[in-house]
């Protein structure tokens, strides 16, 4: 059944372009070039995001911070291990992703160590990585509180997800 939801989108659209007399393919095509012109935009602050976070993973700078900053998480319920995927989830993607692969090989994801991981994974989200997309495209100029209020958000999502994780073991 799932093998056909993406037939099945693809023939509706053409359906409903049919039905407002809209020249699907030109329509596609107006699409792929504001999307090259967004990207050419875009992609000098996804590269310096991307960058900075391999730095720092390779440099070991994350996992040194992690260390210093593993008392402050743990005092508010976080285990000590997933510091580090605390810290690189506002980063990057895929940088968690790997910190994420790391916790289950070394803890395994039925633990409630590999379970606060995949709560912490799911329930955050990059936030210096689409604040460079949404405020390189708008016209906001002041970031002021947007970026903060998204790393407390981030962080009491963390810490309440392992906090109904315990209550739930």
């Amino acid at each position: 059944m799932t093998s056909y939801v993406i037939p099945i989108i693809f023939l509706t659209v053409l359906a409903l372009a049919a039905c407002r007399k809209k020249n699907a393919y030109s329509v596609f095509v107006d699409g792929s070039k504001t999307a090259l012109s967004l990207m050419a935009e875009v992609f000098p602050y996804l590269l310096t995001v991307m960058a900075a976070v391999e730095l720092m993973r390779a440099s070991g700078v994350s996992a040194k911070i992690s260390a210093f900053a593993a008392p402050f998480t743990e005092f508010f319920g976080i285990p000590k291990e997933l510091t580090e995927l605390m810290l690189v989830r506002p980063l990057s993607g895929a940088g968690a992703m790997a910190v994420l692969d790391g916790i289950y090989l070394d803890y395994g994801t039925d633990t409630y160590i590999g379970l606060c991981a995949s709560i912490i994974y799911g329930s955050s989200e990059t936030v210096f990585y689409l604040s460079s997309i949404y405020f390189s495209k708008s016209s906001v100029k002041n970031l002021r509180y947007a970026i903060p209020v998204a790393l407390v958000a981030t962080f009491l999502g963390c810490v309440l997800g392992c906090l109904l994780m315990k209550v739930m073991m």
